[in-house]
């Protein structure tokens, strides 16, 4: 005994392909608003984007190179990292960035504007700072 569905409508005719074109069409739609939201909204998490750091004065492409190491690749991410954990990060970077210590102190708060896009303000305040501090 075949199992058999009826797609015969009560005037007569047939609505399996209408259903069938119809699911095709929400499942096409779905995966549009899907997309759109996803260009408007961005990927839903921070850690996945890659910013350039060096835009932080006292960071080089060297110590941005250190900073990515461990995981710190965005002004997100940064200005939510305690200037102890990247004073430790710059000690284990061995002689060659001990100049760099104590220039870790802004590097939190100058992240934090260029996150939240206050280039200008950013710039003004870097033009103050000598080194980092």
């Amino acid at each position: 005994m075949a199992l058999q569905i009826n797609t015969t409508a009560c005037d007569g005719s047939d609505v399996f392909w209408a259903w069938i074109l119809w699911l095709l069409a929400a499942f096409i739609l779905g995966l549009i608003l899907g997309w759109l939201l996803k260009q408007i909204f961005g990927s839903g998490s921070a850690s996945n984007r890659t910013d350039d750091l060096t835009r932080v004065e006292g960071i080089g492409p060297k110590i941005e190179g250190l900073l990515n190491n461990k995981g710190i690749k965005n002004y997100h991410q940064l200005s939510n990292t305690s200037v102890d954990v990247l004073e430790k990060i710059i000690e284990e970077g061995g002689p060659a960035f001990t100049t760099h210590r104590g220039m870790t102190k802004t590097w939190p708060a100058q992240a934090k504007l260029a996150e939240i896009g206050q280039w200008e303000e950013l710039q003004k305040w870097q033009d103050v700072l000598k080194g980092g501090v």
